[in-house]
């Protein structure tokens, strides 16, 4: 990654730096007045690491709450993983009230259809930037931003408007730190996918009719197998046939949004894919036996093992990685928690040579920023569109492989970061506050709170640069050190 922790301080640091002088004055406090601990050392260690690929971004306490739990660094390490792979209902009260407030999350099916389109988009937005920015469970939310770029659905197609908020709820989140299996049979039968993909118009009443192919072919090429996975142009029409007859009652229908499947358009002959033969006469089982072939393929093992070692690991995942947590996919029978445990403990992640070398995605970036600053936010519209012109506004992808994880898909919306690290440190943003001078005061003086912001302490251009800078809170998270985890 051409992307350097002096592309900004150097080159590029002067226009970034005239842009933050012309913002304007902080708002009132927005954070506590506690000091809080902040890296000593030059280098990344094992506690920033783990924080900033593992969750959303070291919050002010973050580091002594994780290093509290034993005594030995590595122990501390194991005994935070283990405890995010179970959570618990139990959130922070100021984040259950801002979550309470978007009504429509908690809402029935069928009574979403009641509800704007446009409303629902924007309140499950906000929703998942909150969560981001306060949940107590950082890698299940991580876990939930993964598997909805996995199974994409972009809520702007058809009745996917009303029907995503239900399927971030009953799929992926549900399903975030589960058993792959339960996450795909799930998503299978989710209405939101059924639309999404064309699932819904996938029938064969006659022996002449084509079934519609493409959520099949998306099942093997992006869900399951991978593009490189074995299957065939006749594996992928063998899968539609499995998966002809399932519908979903439109908006305009009695029990609107419920999923069922009509004999009369299910092709119930004899089918054979990935050389698995299944029986004549199945029905509702085809689909069931079809999601076993495929979710236990050693394929399917390896694709998801290199899409996780792309997020946790490296842009370009590590072999000997790939290969161990494969491994524990397949040991497991698909156990996600099994499998991170594989991978957290492998030693591609826990070398020093990866840290800090993967571009955050906007999203990232973003609810970073906010937990860095420890900024109070009801994660509003202003944040949204921010978040639209960074590139990646929640929901809204347009295809189905989802949001990209590799630094060349987001170099081109850097000036949008700065414009976002600027307004955040100026109080500039409606729905969000925080104080920077007390923020520098906690962490014991603005080199203090760049090893806050930069996971280690400030190299010393970085320091001069911070030196002359009469916002360096904006100027750090513009810089390339905080853009990256």
């Amino acid at each position: 990654m051409s992307l350097t922790r002096r592309g900004v301080l150097a080159g590029g640091g002067a226009t970034v730096l005239s842009l933050v002088v012309l913002g304007r004055a902080p708002r009132a406090a927005a954070v506590g007045e506690a000091p809080f601990a902040v890296p000593e050392a030059r280098e990344v260690d094992l506690v920033e690491h783990v924080l900033a690929r593992c969750s959303f971004g070291a919050a002010p306490g973050d580091r002594e709450r994780l290093r509290a739990l034993r005594p030995r660094t590595e122990d501390a390490v194991d005994t935070w993983i283990d405890r995010q792979l179970e959570p618990s209902n139990e959130e922070d009260p100021a984040l259950r009230c801002s979550l309470g407030r978007l009504e429509s999350l908690a809402q029935p099916l069928g009574e979403l259809y009641e509800w704007k389109p446009e409303v629902l988009l924007r309140e499950l937005s906000s929703a998942a930037l909150l969560r981001a920015v306060g949940s107590r469970w950082q890698l299940r939310e991580v876990m939930v931003d993964f598997w909805s770029d996995h199974l994409n659905i972009d809520a702007s197609k058809g009745e996917c408007a009303w029907l995503k908020a239900a399927d971030d709820r009953e799929v992926i989140r549900r399903h975030a730190l589960g058993r792959f299996r339960e996450l795909i049979g799930a998503s299978a039968l989710s209405p939101a996918m059924l639309w999404y993909l064309d699932g819904r118009t996938n029938r064969r009443a006659t022996a002449s009719e084509r079934p519609n192919e493409n959520y099949a072919r998306e099942l093997l090429e992006l869900h399951t197998l991978g593009v490189e996975g074995g299957y065939t142009q006749a594996d992928v029409m063998e899968a539609a046939r499995c998966l002809t007859g399932w519908t979903v009652r439109d908006r305009h229908r009695f029990r609107k949004g419920r999923v069922e499947l009509d004999p009369s358009l299910h092709d119930d002959g004899e089918k054979r894919v990935l050389g698995h033969r299944i029986a004549a006469g199945g029905l509702a089982r085809d689909l069931e036996v079809l999601l076993d072939i495929v979710a236990r393929h050693p394929a399917t093992a390896r694709h998801v093992a290199v899409k996780l070692c792309r997020r946790f690991i490296a842009d370009t995942p590590p072999p000997d990685a790939v290969r161990s947590v494969a491994a524990a996919f397949r040991r497991s029978d698909g156990d996600l928690r099994v499998t991170l445990r594989s991978l957290f403990r492998t030693e591609a992640f826990r070398s020093p040579a990866d840290r800090r070398t993967k571009l955050k995605r906007p999203f990232q970036a973003m609810a970073s920023a906010l937990r860095a600053t420890g900024a109070r936010t009801d994660c509003g519209p202003p944040l949204l569109e921010l978040l639209r012109r960074m590139g990646q506004a929640p929901f809204q992808y347009p295809t189905p492989e989802g949001a990209p994880d590799v630094a060349p898909a987001w170099t081109g919306t850097l000036l949008w970061r700065w414009r976002l690290a600027m307004a955040l440190a100026g109080g500039e943003l409606a729905g969000t506050s925080l104080d920077a001078e007390r923020l520098i005061a906690r962490a014991g003086g603005v080199d203090r709170l760049a090893a806050h912001l930069l996971g280690r302490a400030p190299d010393p251009a970085e320091q001069a640069a911070l030196a002359g800078s009469p916002r360096p809170l904006a100027l750090l998270l513009a810089s390339p050190g905080f853009q990256v985890c």
